[in-house]
């Protein structure tokens, strides 16, 4: 999962439970929460801790032929789906009052179902958009075309949102960022082994079947397809990388409509607020230098590329609400990056599709029937116990002067914690649904949310406003707005389990809850004060300090080996596996304010400390294909499982203390050379 740094979200993987037990000791009020069979204990816990803990439960656990792995996050997606669907099957029995959460997310539910309209519509949904495409004279008139398709929820090439300022977080402020590639990021199109190589061709491939789905003779589509992928190879040159896109000074450059039009002369920007009906001086170019390169190859490159490269774009984005054969095109292309073996169920799409654009009506109805006020309470208690712990640590640091200590603590204490869901609920009422058009109602459902973006431009922040809906088994830290959320979906069992022993919930919940604190204050983070605005609060001292600690933990990470000699990107990680040093740290030190971390009691034969480190390499266990873990590793700011827990952990004194780690086990760091920023 992910969690939101700078203006991207995050996500936290979350832990499954399985209540198997061995015949330990186990106390009258505790269930035995950990799946004890699922060890290999014939490893040392100080030569893999992930392995100990995880070992025979990653030997036997098998990866479902339509999900890229499985594992504890996996588990509970896949039941939330399945939740949501008993809500969304009841929604589309059509018993509902018109204009009601359930009629509208129930009808687009079966709108999407209704498989025999959407096969009798084929591919004529898409023939007005590539009939203005087709109509196309010149540059000019594509920059105008494509400023009509944001207005009208659509969209292409300019990469636009709507967000906080960075430096005035307190407003809104239309903000442009690098696009136009179909692969991940800018070094797919220029690596020359073999993985890289097999995606390319598999683009290609995708590209020509679209195009011939949609009436293109074989030639032409393969033509097309090679075009496209010379075109955005040269687009893919004036693209920054993911480690350089981490920097979010770099990613500022706010400039008034004027200067960006001086720089870009070829993309009519005052005919694009005006084609979106907004009013604004001021933009942030977030990567300068692909719109200065955007300008220049519009003009020229010749019309007829930019228009198959439109065509391309349109049909693509809107292949999956189209037939099954273009259903198994997105598929058989995916699934080159992702390894998955077959497509996943229609249903599973549809709930996913209802959650991520009517999330907030779909919210409203499954918070009524599955959320647990008591686990709400819970969480709020073990928020604010991290939160003591982490104003501890801060002030307990040996590094850092007391005047960044200060503005530290009044960061940490200024977090705005959403818990569970929204304090209010979004309107949808001009969202039409219509139960026998599903592109229709897509499109319907798409301009809604652009509108509503749009809408933001000039206007002031609603820090109330959500990044995720309730029922997303998931968890953020946005910095500006400076705040921690945990949705509903997260708060259940057995990743959060209100009956189970503070070692486990601490371990696992109060992990990712320290996590999202530290992204507070990792090498991103850190870079925002306590308001959310993008400014230094720190002296020049620390900041070199706390650079130097940052720089020992990117190189660490450099020395993991993943899969045969491809290594983990300890720069592009850096965020992420900062967070996770830090939370764990801080989720042991609100732990040991516990009755039972004060404890030595046992249960399942472990101490209260060992089934706190238990619980936490339990939540992370998981099996991913190959396939998926290279492309993580090219693109995801987060470190394989494996490592989101050795890594923290051979760094943390405590762990060293509870399994008797000593010099000579593989895991084992000297203390003078362990990373110990939070």
């Amino acid at each position: 999962m992910k969690f939101v740094s700078t203006a991207t979200i995050v996500i936290c993987a979350v832990a499954l439970f399985s209540c198997k037990g061995n015949d330990s000791k186990t106390t009258a009020d505790s269930k035995p929460f950990l799946d004890t069979a699922g060890m290999n204990t014939s490893v040392k816990p100080g030569d893999d801790f992930y392995e100990y803990v995880n070992g025979n439960w990653i030997k036997k656990s098998a990866i479902p032929d339509d999900l890229p792995g499985w594992g504890s996050f996996y588990a509970i997606y896949e039941d939330n789906l399945k939740n949501l669907r008993g809500i969304l099957e009841e929604a589309a029995k059509g018993n509902s009052a018109k204009g009601s959460p359930e009629q509208k997310t129930g009808d687009y539910y079966a709108a999407g179902m209704d498989t025999v309209a959407i096969e009798k519509a084929g591919a004529s949904p898409l023939k007005p958009m590539l009939d203005k495409i087709a109509s196309v004279k010149d540059y000019k008139e594509l920059v105008n075309l494509i400023s009509e398709s944001y207005a009208n929820g659509d969209g292409d090439l300019l990469g636009f949102y709507v967000g906080a300022d960075d430096k005035n977080s307190a407003q809104h402020i239309p903000v442009f960022t690098q696009s136009g590639l179909s692969l991940p990021e800018k070094d797919y199109y220029s690596r020359t082994d073999s993985s890289s190589v097999a995606i390319r061709k598999a683009l290609s491939n995708h590209i020509t079947t679209l195009f011939t789905l949609t009436g293109t003779d074989a030639g032409t589509a393969a033509k097309n397809a090679d075009d496209i992928l010379a075109l955005e190879t040269e687009i893919a040159k004036s693209h920054r990388s993911p480690v350089e896109l981490r920097d979010p000074q770099k990613n500022y450059n706010k400039m008034s409509v004027a200067d960006l039009q001086k720089q870009t002369p070829n993309i009519d920007w005052v005919n694009f607020f005006a084609k979106i009906n907004a009013k604004t001086d001021s933009v942030n170019v977030a990567q300068p230098g692909y719109f200065i390169a955007l300008s220049g190859l519009l003009a020229s490159k010749p019309i007829e590329l930019w228009k198959t490269k439109l065509s391309f774009d349109y049909i693509s984005s809107n292949a999956s609400l189209l037939t099954k054969a273009f259903r198994d095109a997105n598929f058989a292309y995916n699934k080159v990056m992702s390894g998955t073996k077959k497509d996943s169920d229609r249903w599973k799409k549809m709930v996913n599709r209802v959650d991520g654009g009517l999330g907030e009506l779909l919210g409203q109805l499954y918070v009524k029937k599955y959320f647990n006020e008591d686990a709400k309470k819970r969480m709020d208690e073990l928020v604010s116990n991290l939160q003591k712990a982490f104003e501890i640590r801060i002030n307990k640091l040996d590094w850092m002067s007391d005047s960044t200590k200060k503005r530290s603590v009044a960061k940490l204490n200024t977090f705005l914690k959403k818990i569970g869901y929204p304090s209010k609920w979004k309107n949808y009422d001009d969202v039409t649904i219509d139960k026998t058009n599903f592109f229709a109602s897509a499109k319907s459902v798409q301009l809604h949310n652009q509108k509503e973006m749009l809408n933001k431009i000039g206007k002031p922040v609603d820090r109330m406003e959500w990044g995720m809906s309730a029922p997303t088994v998931n968890a953020y830290y946005n910095p500006s707005n400076n705040e921690i959320v945990f949705p509903a979906g997260i708060l259940q069992p057995p990743f959060f389990n209100v009956n189970a022993d503070d070692a486990i919930n601490y371990g696992a919940i109060g992990m990712v809850i320290g996590h999202e604190m530290t992204h507070g204050f990792d090498d991103q983070g850190s870079q925002y004060d306590e308001v959310g605005n993008l400014v230094n609060w720190w002296t020049k001292e620390d900041g070199v300090k706390f650079k130097a600690k940052t720089n020992q933990v990117v190189t660490q990470y450099n020395g993991f080996t993943v899969l045969d000699t491809l290594h983990l990107n300890g720069e592009l990680t850096q965020g992420e596996n900062i967070a996770d040093i830090g939370g764990i740290s801080i989720a042991f030190d609100a732990f040991k304010m516990t009755k039972q971390g004060k404890s030595n009691e046992k249960i399942d034969g472990f101490t209260p400390d060992q089934r706190f480190f238990l619980g936490y390499a339990q939540s992370w266990r998981e099996n991913n294909r190959d396939e998926i873990v290279r492309m993580y590793v090219n693109v995801d700011p987060h470190s394989p499982a494996k490592y989101r827990v050795n890594g923290p952990l051979a760094n943390f004194d405590p762990f060293y203390t509870a399994f008797g780690i000593k010099e000579g086990d593989k895991m084992y760091i000297k203390p003078e050379n362990r990373a110990k920023i939070w």
